[in-house]
């Protein structure tokens, strides 16, 4: 059997690690918002929210793009309140398809369909 010598270096490397161990992990909140600064990441966002065929995903992800490009801004370019607009662009709502291209209008984007077969 092996013994390990305590020596004062390793007490107090012990005791540093007991301190990291004891400390709260603290995480933040992630928000794809943040990232989408450029065109090129907005049409590459849609993109592979479009192929997961899910309007609720669809909904939220233009209303995170819509907050990366300033909810107020869109608002006014589309006639539409704030208001409305996070309700309807949130994950639970259900935005008309008025809406939906209203908002993408203002945020300079434009859908466009392929054959599925071409997309796979």
């Amino acid at each position: 059997m092996y013994e390990i010598r305590q020596t004062d270096a390793f007490r107090d490397w012990y005791a540093r690690l007991a301190d990291v161990r004891d400390m709260a992990l603290k995480t933040t909140r992630f928000d794809s918002a943040e990232f989408l600064d450029s065109d090129e990441e907005i049409a590459a966002y849609i993109d592979a929210v479009l192929e997961g065929g899910d309007s609720a995903m669809l909904a939220h992800a233009i209303g995170t793009i819509a907050r990366a490009r300033g909810m107020s801004e869109i608002a006014k370019e589309t006639g539409l309140s704030r208001e409305s607009l996070y309700r309807a662009l949130s994950a639970e709502g259900n935005p008309e398809l008025g809406t939906v291209v209203k908002v993408l209008k203002a945020l300079g984007v434009r859908l466009s369909a392929v054959p599925a077969e071409a997309s796979r």
